[in-house]
């Protein structure tokens, strides 16, 4: 190398010595093969340059694979995504539940072909599941609680149709949903040739959500800022099953019919889409029970919010009203309570409910209230509402459901005995005593009610006990005094 280090003398100039340089350099080239060579014929150098030359191959291979991976995830999978706050979401989890389960059944498993077998042989199951807690209420009225296993987070596969399916099911990082759950999303992946089978696996998911709730009504509660499903559906209340004042169920029936069917009618002539009704009377006269038989009969659902909720403000209001699921009756229970609540907690420090007149108001017929919804407010005592709140508008319809009248004790005896006293002498002894008693008008259907079911079968049983209801306690049950003296 000490052909490259030119002399410099202290009076050579610095041109003669950039000339002296090139031709060392010159000479070098013919002599060893240029510095190309001499570095190539360096292992440090060498070894270096290929290290580097292996690190950008593996880079833009990388590169290329993954581009080229996922050209052909594109042209050969298809993925669906369904979202927490879709309404087919439990759906999904639903069916992927029972689809996994009925594969296991000895049913499925008799009289398959060999590939069928390794196929189910080889499919992996549901290893991360979850569990979900429901409480079912038996025709008896006995509550038990029901357990069901549904795929928890994570990866899982399965088979319908001869198609794998991978199922994904993902927390988006830290994100919550409006009600503090976390926020979840499903993913189905599949092979595109095999894209219409989620056609096939949504109207099955269908059908099964279906026949869950066929003849029967779903209850929802507010639940922060949405509506949850409040246990299981409920089997449908028959309608005539309320006994009003003759004639009262039927009118209210037939004007919500008419309100239904008069959509069109609406909004030609640009009114509002919304109808709403006020049922008051005394405690135990049917007010919510009449809604709950007449979402039976219409096979709506019914979507319950007590305005004396704790948390609940004008705003919360507001959005749960625009946000009502279909085909629910919204049932407003207690509109007075919300307010006298707002005063006591002036008093005492009641940190409750904070809905005030204007928010009401607002909610229920706003620039921002919602169309296509039916209201029904129930109260024990209209005279604490405003005029405001009761003009047309808001409500429509105001119906008052006093205490049982002769009429309304007369049918119920009919539905409680009519198999056991088919003359009719028992129900005008019974009549007779309760007019002697002062009780028509003074008496609640609740108390009556509680009277034949403590009675039930026992016609002379519900005579003599007649007495025992006590006007002033109309809206009250029998109390355990009269139950232990039988």
């Amino acid at each position: 190398m000490d052909n490259y280090a030119p002399r410099e003398s202290a009076s050579q100039s610095p041109q003669a010595f950039k000339q002296e340089l090139v031709n060392q350099l010159a000479t070098s080239r013919r002599d060893n093969g240029g510095i190309l060579q001499e570095l190539l014929g360096n292992p440090f150098f060498t070894a270096g340059f290929g290290l580097a030359g292996l690190g950008a191959a593996v880079r833009y291979g990388s590169i290329v694979l993954r581009k080229g991976g996922a050209l052909l995830r594109h042209r050969m999978l298809v993925d669906l995504e369904i979202t927490q706050h879709d309404e087919s979401y439990p759906w999904i989890l639903r069916w992927m539940t029972m689809h996994y389960q009925n594969q296991l059944t000895p049913r499925a498993r008799k009289q398959v072909g060999t590939l069928e077998y390794l196929l189910r042989r080889f499919t992996p199951g549901l290893h991360h599941l979850q569990i979900k807690t429901d409480r079912v209420t038996a025709p008896n009225g006995y509550e038990r609680t029901a357990f069901s296993l549904v795929p928890g987070p994570g990866k899982h596969v399965l088979r319908y149709e001869n198609a794998f399916i991978a199922v994904s099911r993902e927390r988006v990082g830290k994100s919550f949903d409006s009600s503090g759950r976390p926020f979840e999303t499903i993913k189905l992946t599949t092979l595109y040739q095999f894209r219409h089978i989620f056609e096939n696996l949504f109207q099955e998911a269908y059908q099964m959500a279906m026949q869950g709730t066929e003849g029967k009504t779903v209850v929802y509660t507010s639940h922060h800022m949405g509506w949850d499903q409040s246990g299981q559906p409920k089997r449908r209340r028959p309608f005539d099953s309320v006994v009003l004042e003759e004639g009262l169920a039927a009118r209210i029936l037939g004007d919500v019919k008419e309100f239904l069917n008069a959509r069109t009618w609406y909004l030609d002539r640009g009114i509002p889409y919304r109808r709403g009704y006020l049922l008051y009377g005394p405690p135990g006269t049917g007010k919510t029970s009449f809604v709950q038989a007449l979402a039976g009969q219409l096979e709506f659902n019914i979507a319950m919010l007590s305005l004396s909720q704790r948390g609940l403000n004008d705003d919360l209001l507001n959005h749960l009203l625009l946000n009502v699921p279909p085909r629910s009756i919204v049932l407003l229970e207690d509109a007075d309570a919300a307010f006298s609540n707002r005063r006591q907690r002036d008093a005492d420090g009641y940190s409750g409910a904070n809905v005030t007149y204007s928010g009401l108001l607002n909610a229920l017929d706003g620039v921002a209230s919602a169309e296509e919804r039916i209201i029904f407010m129930t109260t024990n005592h209209i005279d604490r509402l405003d005029d405001a709140l009761i003009r047309p508008g808001r409500i429509d319809m105001t119906v008052h459901l006093g205490n049982a009248s002769e009429w309304q004790m007369e049918h119920l005896w009919d539905r409680f005995y009519a198999e056991f006293d088919k003359d009719g002498k028992g129900k005008r002894r019974f009549i007779q005593r309760a007019v002697e008693a002062g009780l028509p008008g003074n008496v609640s259907a609740a108390a009556l009610q509680g009277l034949f079911l403590y009675n039930k079968g026992d016609v002379e049983g519900a005579i003599s006990m007649i007495d025992q209801l006590d006007p002033e306690r109309s809206g009250q049950a029998l109390n355990s005094v009269v139950f232990s003296q039988r």
